[in-house]
This record gives C-alpha cells, structure tokens and sequence, in this order.
C-alpha cells in the first residue's frame, strides 16, 4: 500500500520556522520524484516545492513566494522527504501536502503527481 504521511505541522508567529515531514511507504522511493503543495482556505492548491529525483542530481524546484525561505530535502535511507520552512509569513497558512510522481514529470501542478498524503495544518500568526 502506498502511503504518504506528513508530520510537523503547527502553530508558529510570523518570522518564525517550522520543518514539516514527509514518511514515504509502499513503493520504491528512488524512482519518484516529491513535491509538497499547500492549500489555504478559499483557495486552489498550489506547488511550493519539489525534487525532480531523489536519487540522480535532486534538482530542487520552489516557488517565487516561497524562493529564499523554504528548502526541500531528502533522506532516501529513510525514506523521507523534509520542508524547511523559516521566515514564516501569515500567507504561508495551509495545509501543507507532499505528493509523488514520474521523477521525469514532477512540476508545480497536481497532475504531475499519482500519489498524495492526508496534509498537515501549519498556522503562522501575524
């Protein structure tokens, strides 16, 4: 069975930082790529971040809005997927995703991905 958790998510006041986790299972971790997409009220799901491999040279992809504030990384031993979230604005408040895909597809858009997790909340306060 497939499956993607997230972890880590909570409450933060602007400025501050939070690293969000993503535990991979169920499929064979070095032949996708990971994305993490977030979702505020209201509003569309958009792409933050990827790693269009994990295994060959885990280029790293983010969004203009997120650009200098977020960093992704991997640990394929474990099979885990990380967020770095620092200088966090009220913007930043969704539900934080990771999602899987094709490594040669992963993009900034849902359809990139065939598997997602159930998402963590993140909340910064202004």
């Amino acid at each position: 069975e497939v499956q993607l958790v997230e972890s880590g998510g909570g409450l933060v006041q602007a400025g501050g930082s939070l690293a969000l986790s993503c535990a991979v299972s169920g499929f064979t971790f070095d032949d996708y790529g990971i994305g993490w997409f977030r979702q505020a009220p209201g509003k569309e799901r958009e792409g933050v971040s990827y790693i269009s491999s994990t295994v060959s040279d885990g280029s790293t992809y983010y969004a203009d809005s997120v650009k200098g504030r977020f960093i992704i990384s991997s640990d394929n031993a474990k099979n885990m997927v990380y967020l770095q979230m620092n200088s966090l604005k009220p913007e930043d408040t969704a539900v934080y995703y990771c999602a899987a895909g094709n490594p040669l597809r992963v993009g900034f858009h849902q359809d990139d991905y065939e598997y997602w997790g159930q998402g963590t909340q993140v909340t910064v306060s202004s």
